[in-house]
């Protein structure tokens, strides 16, 4: 940087004006070899983020988040509300990964899986580009009075924002209720699920809000990652950089001249054209160092690159680079805190593969009848009353299912049948009685174990309290 002591820019934004009104972002379209990586990725995820509601995996949505009827699916697993801590670890450990990946390699996630980015930059965008042209055309077009063109354009610009939009809604409507409901729905029509369709129309607006005017503010004002990514990076952390040293060099940057020595003038490589920050989404000048606006799209890359492939200097003035790379030409290694980071994320994935394994596709719940105790029977038996809860995880029903003990010889009664089916992805509930000869009470509370049978197959085992009178001690 020319000045390093000068951090006036900040003290503000580049969306925000002197005036504190919004200042609209132009960016130029971006092109070249980093641009065309970000495409291909970014449409693999577009493709996955369309297709997975409507991938099945043994009947199986392959990604279901239904928080209404709390039932999940995960790469095709079922999972419900007693495997909540599942859940929670997974998050644990996608947190942890974001966390490993910011230190090491700055805010990568942003400018190359982020959803925001990918719709904001290869969908919104590029529709703006085809309608409206590149930057200098749609700076004369904000400039321009109302006239026929301008209507035209702009109209025809949100109409299609707007269909993307309730597109975009309908998709994520079939993360959250399935997309067989959702085909359903779009089969019966609007007005026979209502209620359904006015949030749908609701969700369309406020992603249409969200692209059309607040743009990159999500990144820069609503999104906590940036401000997160200023305690996490340290001069180890690869980021989008420019190399100061380089580029300014004794006398700084200049403009270039043709037929200039400019290694023997002391000037720095780089020639102020300006380039990066035109072409930046969210309006910042990376030669002013990482800032929290930077989403690391690595398009200043590319148009640096490009600027000087055409006046014969090096490439690599902005890339990939930490600060230590930059100001003492050291290579990029694993610092401790990286290797904790990277310890504790595969302790966590351990944990949850192990715990995956040990999960099973049928979880049986017996519990006491609050309020009420023991009942004495003919023939010394002393019997409880219980409530059972049996949840099938699986995409197919478990069919004659009864209970067992295996830890004691009695009997168990239920209320209504002795065995049962368990249809696929349900639960089932009910009352039964326990009875056990008061002969075989070794104290007033014991465990007993019960065994859940599928057609005489033992395919879960569980355990309960019994209670008996203390004289059989």
């Amino acid at each position: 940087m020319s000045n390093p002591d000068q951090e006036s820019f900040r003290d503000s934004i580049g969306t925000i004006n002197e005036e504190g009104k919004r200042a609209w972002i132009f960016p130029k379209k971006p092109s070249g070899k980093f641009y065309k990586y970000r495409t291909w990725v970014s449409y693999a995820l577009l493709i996955f983020l369309f297709a997975a509601p409507f991938i099945k995996i043994n009947g199986n949505q392959f990604l279901l988040f239904n928080v209404l009827e709390r039932k999940f699916n995960i790469f095709g697993f079922p999972f419900w509300p007693q495997d909540f801590y599942l859940f929670v670890i997974s998050m644990i450990i996608g947190v942890v990964f974001i966390t490993l990946f910011t230190v090491a390699f700055g805010r990568i996630f942003c400018g190359w899986i982020c959803p925001q980015t990918i719709f904001m930059e290869m969908v919104f965008r590029r529709i703006e580009y085809w309608i409206e042209g590149d930057r200098g055309k749609q700076i004369r077009l904000k400039k321009q009075k109302w006239d026929k063109e301008k209507i035209r354009k702009r109209v025809t610009k949100w109409i299609l924002f707007y269909i993307v939009s309730f597109f975009i809604a309908n998709i994520f409507l079939a993360y959250l209720i399935g997309s067989d409901h959702l085909l359903q729905y779009i089969y019966e029509g609007p007005f026979n699920h209502i209620g359904t369709f006015i949030s749908l129309i609701i969700f369309s607006i406020v992603f249409y809000f969200i692209f059309a005017w607040f743009r990159e503010q999500v990144c820069v004002i609503a999104c906590p990652y940036g401000r997160l990514q200023g305690v996490l990076l340290d001069k180890k952390s690869v980021v989008v950089a420019y190399d100061y040293k380089r580029g300014e060099k004794e006398k700084g940057r200049a403009k270039f001249k043709k037929n200039e020595d400019r290694e023997a003038s002391g000037k720095g490589d780089c020639i102020d054209c300006t380039q990066c920050v035109h072409v930046c989404p969210t309006g910042i000048d990376i030669r002013n160092g990482t800032q929290l606006e930077c989403v690391n799209c690595t398009a200043c890359i590319d148009a640096c690159d490009a600027m000087m492939e055409k006046v014969d200097l090096p490439k690599g003035l902005i890339r990939y680079a930490s600060e230590e790379n930059i100001a003492e030409n050291k290579k990029f290694e694993f610092s401790l805190r990286i290797k904790a980071y990277i310890t504790v994320l595969l302790l966590l994935i351990g944990v949850l593969v192990t715990m995956l394994t040990l999960r099973s596709d049928v979880e049986a719940r017996v519990l006491r009848l609050p309020g009420q105790l023991y009942e004495h029977k003919e023939n010394n038996i002393i019997s409880n009353v219980y409530t059972y809860k049996l949840v099938n995880k699986t995409n197919k029903t478990i069919e004659n299912v009864h209970f067992g003990l295996l830890s004691h010889k009695g009997k168990i009664h239920w209320v209504t049948k002795q065995s049962f089916d368990v249809p696929k992805q349900e639960l089932v509930e009910g009352t039964l009685f326990i009875e056990l000869p008061a002969a075989m009470l070794e104290d007033d509370k014991e465990r007993v174990k019960i065994g859940v049978y599928a057609n005489n197959n033992l395919i879960e085992t569980t355990s309960v309290t019994f209670l008996g009178p203390r004289s059989y001690r």
